[in-house]
């Protein structure tokens, strides 16, 4: 299977709660499109420092991450990163890769959201046992 590619909708959730109550207008959230690399061998979201930028999530902390060459280093995390693919949405935690490093969709947001890798069409792609709203399974 070749690599797989999305592009993803990022929200900044804070400017949402802002709205919400009525603090700024919705033109001011802070959102972007950005394709994404499609990683279920990746639990997180990762997006990189140019992102982080502008879209100014909240760092909550830092974690240390191991990748795939065996190496651990430690990156910030961000919070209430919204997330949004087709009629799919999840708010979640990102950690921020230096530079302009290709971002990572991963297992967590995929799962959340419902979303699955069509490995022959090689396209991320809305559950087609649940077309209307993502399903999770509690078991």
């Amino acid at each position: 299977m070749g690599l797989v590619h999305a592009e993803i909708e990022l929200i900044n959730g804070d400017d949402i709660s802002m709205v919400r109550r009525h603090i700024m207008g919705e033109e001011e959230v802070k959102r972007m499109y950005v394709t994404m690399l499609v990683d279920s061998g990746a639990y997180n979201l990762c997006i990189n420092e140019v992102i982080q930028e502008q879209l100014q999530f909240p760092i909550v902390e830092k974690r240390k991450a191991q990748l795939a060459n065996g190496s651990i280093e430690e990156y910030d995390v961000v919070d209430n990163v919204q997330a949004r693919f087709k009629n799919r949405a999840t708010t979640c935690r990102a950690m921020i890769l230096p530079g302009d490093t290709e971002p990572l969709f991963g297992a967590i947001p995929m799962g959340d959201m419902d979303l699955i890798i069509h490995p022959l069409k090689q396209e991320l792609l809305v559950n087609p046992e649940h077309p209307y709203f993502a399903q999770m399974s509690l078991k």
